[in-house]
């Protein structure tokens, strides 16, 4: 796919930023059996990805806004274009030397998402999107999966952790979700389940505070798999509350209704 300018500029970024990554992963994973200097070495990683993505993104778009985790909100001379950036998602997976993490970055334009990317520099998998223009996994077109009945399908979701008052909530939709389904699988890398999901790797998501660097790049590549993307609560708003809840359309319906209860 020949994407466009924006894109290509994002693609590079996420690159950029994950070849740094990779780097600190192999030593990371000599580091992690003490706990200090672990903590402190991926928190290092992750501010260095940040300045990497914002120096290619911002040198050719200074104009922009910007949201990222690490960096914080930024204003741009252009109020209607702002870049939303998780530079590693799954930070836990990466201080344990679990390959499994990604590279997030998002455009909107006046509100909505026009264009994610979604990469993970461990096994070399480019997800990408831009608004109208499909989903595609390096250089291959996505859609979600076809199946049609629940007990086929598996699920992702985050578990709440260090006693988050969202435990309660998650562990009924388990309750709920786990007798009808084929499994629920917990890989701590919200981007990374979306995009599976566009993959058809994964037939539904579903989380709670969640934040939106989390959700913006991999919510539009679902979408433009072929994916139906909504908030959990009906009529909320995905990266204001944090809460989504996506599928294919086959069994969206009746997904969604067991784990809003």
């Amino acid at each position: 796919m020949v994407g466009s300018a924006n894109l290509n500029i994002m693609i590079k970024a996420a690159r950029k930023a994950g070849r740094g990554l990779v780097k600190d992963f192999r030593e990371v994973e000599n580091l992690q059996v003490s706990v200090k200097g672990a903590g402190d070495f991926v928190t290092r990683a992750d501010i260095n990805a940040e300045k990497a993505i914002k120096d290619e993104l911002m040198s050719a778009r200074p104009t922009y806004g910007w949201l990222a985790e690490e960096g914080g909100e930024e204003e741009g001379k252009d109020p209607t274009r702002r870049w939303i950036v998780d530079p590693l998602d799954g930070t836990t997976n990466f201080l344990h030397g679990l390959p499994h993490w990604a590279v997030s970055i998002a455009l909107e334009h006046k509100g909505q998402i026009v264009a994610g990317v979604v990469f993970d520099p461990a096994k070399d998998e480019m997800f990408f999107a831009e608004k109208g223009a499909g989903a595609w996994m390096n250089d291959g077109r996505m859609r979600v999966s076809g199946r049609h009945k629940m007990i086929e399908s598996i699920f992702a979701t985050g578990l709440p952790f260090g006693g988050r008052s969202d435990l309660p909530a998650t562990l009924q939709d388990l309750a709920r979700l786990m007798p009808v389904c084929a499994g629920v699988r917990r890989w701590g890398a919200a981007s990374l389940d979306l995009a599976y999901v566009a993959a058809g790797r994964y037939d539904g998501f579903w989380e709670r505070r969640l934040q939106s660097w989390d959700l913006a790049a991999g919510m539009l590549i679902v979408k433009e798999a072929g994916g139906l993307v909504e908030p959990l609560k009906q009529g909320g708003d995905i990266l204001a509350d944090g809460e989504i809840v996506c599928s294919n359309e086959a069994i969206f319906s009746t997904f969604s209704k067991v784990v809003r209860g």
